[in-house]
């Protein structure tokens, strides 16, 4: 038995990407859970971005909403969705974390629908917000979902936010930033990168507790492998000391 849950695991794992002196765009939940960790345990001067327009605060703990007051602690700046878009799109977000109900080997999201037809959907979702904003213009987008066959599907029935589009150059071609896209995907059993030419899903570390074939049994695609898959590492005391204590001591985020 772990002493910790997996989304302790995926937050750790996420803010582990997030180097010193790099600047990120959040919204709540789990990823502000790993840019504020990251900011407590090993970057003090990771920037953070809110979409409401709290632009690098020092959050004292985990605030309910991108309009949180805590969202603007000691911030430079308590600004609007419109100045965060705008310093999105001038290529100054390194990072971004994002989330759907759907995603593809290309690393593309649908958070809109589920159903053929878009006027009378099965599901409804609550739609982009920033999130294609801040997938098509910050540098890298890193993507945290649990894993499986559903989520992980061959073909979105809708694509609200671009990844790699159809792989191969098609994002270039499409004249989004050169160099920007899909980054790091982590889940509850494995962390994928995309592999260079192809701009698909690989694989390139799993959790402890699974295995390859577990990742492939739960994902609606081939995914490739990288030459040397690693086992992630987990949380670290220190971690899951600043993650309880100090960013979620009301497990909002990490559950009880």
């Amino acid at each position: 038995m772990s002493d910790y849950n997996t989304m302790e695991l995926m937050i750790c794992t996420a803010a582990r990407e997030l180097e010193d002196g790099s600047s990120v765009g959040v919204g709540t939940g789990a990823p502000c859970a790993a840019a504020m960790l990251a900011q407590k345990a090993h970057s003090p001067n990771l920037v953070i971005f809110f979409e409401a327009g709290g632009a690098a605060p020092l959050i004292p703990e985990m605030p309910i909403s991108v309009g949180d007051s805590r969202t603007t602690y000691k911030a430079v700046m308590a600004s609007g969705m419109c100045e965060i878009m705008e310093t999105a799109c001038r290529g100054m977000l390194d990072y971004t974390f994002l989330g759907g109900a759907q995603i593809d080997m290309y690393g593309n999201l649908n958070s809109t629908r589920i159903g053929p037809d878009h006027q009378k959907p099965k599901v409804r979702f609550p739609g982009s917000g920033g999130a294609n904003d801040f997938a098509s213009f910050c540098w890298r987008m890193m993507v945290m979902t649990p894993q499986d066959a559903k989520r992980f599907t061959e073909k979105n029935q809708y694509i609200t936010t671009p990844g790699w589009l159809t792989g191969g150059d098609s994002r270039a071609k499409s004249g989004l930033p050169l160099g920007a896209g899909p980054y790091k995907i982590i889940t509850n059993m494995a962390v994928m990168d995309f592999e260079e030419e192809s701009k698909r899903m690989r694989i390139i570390a799993v959790n402890p507790g699974y295995s390859e074939k577990d990742v492939q049994n739960n994902c609606g695609f081939e995914l490739l492998k990288a030459k040397k898959i690693v086992e992630n590492k987990p949380p670290t005391k220190h971690e899951l000391t600043i993650l309880r204590e100090q960013i979620d001591p009301y497990r909002y985020v990490i559950g009880r």
